[in-house]
């Protein structure tokens, strides 16, 4: 990454108005990234060529291109990005819930959309229900690649740039492993000459490195916290989530207590639900007496099978059996709705298709030359 230009997405205004003078100039920029989602320097008519020339000399305006979307029938859209070195990464366009209407047809409210954002290329945590963890780790991401995916789907969308948006850092790789990089872009998409999301508006999901938390929680950011927890026993989590010998329930759980949280709000438990794993009363049980003493919401998931995986979707029946026994226990709980079923829905479904196509094509190439 050293022979790699930055990004201007790297930048908080602040930063920026330290590399560009006057500093109006620098805001003008910022204007033309986040306001106009500019993709490179002719697009930004009002600031004088020298300054451009001056620019693209030592930074990229977006350090990544769209490399290939999937569009699910629910609205979900898939993107698959290339980054400068050649690596890709995978981002999520997620329709939340339809705008509504009066009966002039003018909108009342406007539709809710929510970006499935990477922090790394890859995933060091090696959880053996996902797709990423499969292709190991390769690097961490920038700030400037956080930032540019949320920029690049706003503008594939024709999403103004004042308009709500909900960030999850859920996507490929486990952001508190990626804290600095992480923290930056948090800062630099709540910035009010930006896109001005707000903290409350941005969750990150962790798998549980709970000395990051406990750095994550006294940053004070913010930002919602959302747990992957996925079983209620160190051993049953210990295999879908190797790490979890270092960081295992009780710390997590501790961790969390220690964790800023905005009293209105609850800590989000994720929990995967695989059939014949972790899908049954007993484990609702446990889940109660774990998360007793925390204002806890947890968000029950559908496992989406991959080609390979030795794990199974569970029923419907067992999924509504699960819910209802921690509703029942005073337990908030929720059933997520299972997002572009229909296309490469499971993280890094769409990076190790691309890939295999890939070698795939290298492959027949060599053969047909041999």
């Amino acid at each position: 990454m050293s022979n790699i230009k930055p990004s201007l997405l790297e930048f908080t205004l602040k930063e920026l108005q330290e590399q560009i003078k006057p500093s109006f100039r620098a805001k003008q920029v910022f204007g033309w990234l986040y306001h106009q989602y500019a993709e490179n320097y002719e697009d930004m008519k009002n600031i004088p060529k020298t300054l451009k020339d001056e620019l693209e000399e030592k930074f990229l305006v977006n350090p990544m291109k769209i490399a290939k979307k999937e569009v699910s029938s629910d609205g979900t859209i898939k993107y698959l990005f290339e980054l400068q070195d050649g690596k890709t990464i995978e981002a999520v366009w997620l329709k939340m819930k339809d705008a509504e209407l009066d009966e002039n047809g003018v909108i009342l409210h406007e539709a809710k959309y929510t970006i499935c954002v990477s922090t790394q290329v890859g995933c060091k945590m090696g959880c053996t229900f996902c797709l990423t963890a499969k292709g190991g780790f390769t690097r961490d991401l920038t700030a400037g690649e956080i930032v540019a995916q949320v920029v690049s789907l706003k503008r594939d969308n024709d999403h103004k740039h004042n308009r709500m948006i909900n960030i999850v850092y859920m996507g490929m790789g486990e952001p508190l492993d990626n804290l600095t990089s992480l923290a930056k872009a948090i800062e630099i998409f709540k910035e009010d000459d930006g896109l001005c999301i707000s903290a409350k508006r941005q969750t990150v999901s962790t798998s549980g490195l709970s000395n990051k938390i406990d750095q994550l929680g006294k940053l004070d950011l913010g930002v919602h916290i959302a747990i992957s927890l996925h079983a209620v026993d160190d051993e049953l989590r210990s295999e879908l989530i190797p790490m979890n010998k270092a960081h295992n329930i009780s710390s997590i759980i501790e961790a969390v207590k220690r964790f800023p949280i905005d009293t209105r709000k609850r800590v989000m438990f994720e929990y995967l639900v695989i059939k014949n794993k972790n899908d049954d009363i007993a484990s609702a049980k446990k889940l109660i007496k774990l998360l007793s003493g925390i204002k806890a919401k947890v968000n029950l998931i559908y496992f989406n099978p991959y080609p390979g995986t030795p794990y199974d979707r569970p029923s419907k029946a067992d999924m509504v059996a699960f819910q209802e026994y921690l509703v029942n226990h005073g337990l908030l709980c929720t059933i997520r709705d299972s997002k572009g079923i229909d296309i490469s829905a499971a993280c890094g479904q769409l990076k190790e298709q691309d890939e295999f196509n890939r070698v795939k094509a290298v492959t027949s190439s060599k053969i047909s030359r041999d």
